[in-house]
């Protein structure tokens, strides 16, 4: 009969196990994009508004995640993964082009990719930050992948000679600190400005840091 799990195809309504779950997830993502980024916040989200939300029970969500902090983990991996992949995506149309065309390509990129969805940013700057120990240090763990992403940036610029020789991780270091707490402020409504406006400022301090030579 139709809608029923069969041994062979381990099939319910057309999906197989793997798919149901994968349609689950997104669905608890997608509420917690919502209600994290959108809606009251993480510290103030209770689980059976985020379930009703997706449409799934609590049992459903223990399936997949331990904690309400387990969903705010995944959803804060997926965010940076997003602007990651932004920054990434462009490097090979921009890699015969001058230093600072490039690194303008790149801040671009990553403001761009980092806010396309504001839920995303709030996820990224405000709400993860002083959850838990376990939530800092997975911040500090993703932000050393940035650390090194602007590191081989450095060293290849380096390389071309537009850099003189040296180790660059801690201005890297110090550019992804800038960088999170500037807009942190701007998400939070510190800062005045607008989109374009953040990401001239943070091209500046990249160019002035760095002291790019053409």
């Amino acid at each position: 009969m139709a809608g029923r799990i069969t041994p062979a195809e381990g099939r319910y309504g057309g999906k197989d196990a793997a798919e149901r779950r994968a349609e689950r997830r997104g669905r608890f993502r997608e509420a917690g994009l919502e209600w994290f980024g959108a809606g009251p916040g993480f510290r103030a989200t209770r689980l059976g508004d985020l379930c009703k939300a997706a449409g799934l029970s609590t049992r459903q969500f223990y399936e997949e995640y331990r904690t309400l902090e387990d969903l705010l983990a995944d959803l804060h991996l997926y965010v940076n993964e997003v602007a990651e992949k932004a920054v990434l995506d462009v490097l090979p149309g921009v890699q015969d082009l001058p230093a600072t065309e490039r690194i303008t390509a790149y801040v671009h990129a990553y403001v761009r990719g980092a806010t396309r969805d504001m839920r995303h940013a709030r996820i990224a700057y405000v709400e993860i930050v002083g959850v838990s120990p376990r939530m800092d240090r997975q911040r500090l763990e993703r932000r050393a992948v940035w650390i090194d992403l602007v590191s081989r940036m450095a060293d290849e610029a380096a390389e071309r000679g537009e850099l003189p020789p040296g180790n660059y991780r801690i201005a890297a270091a110090a550019l992804i600190g800038a960088v999170n707490g500037l807009m942190h402020d701007w998400v939070v409504g510190w800062v005045d400005a607008t989109l374009e406006e953040i990401a001239d400022e943070l091209l500046q301090f990249v160019l002035g840091r760095y002291k790019i030579t053409i």
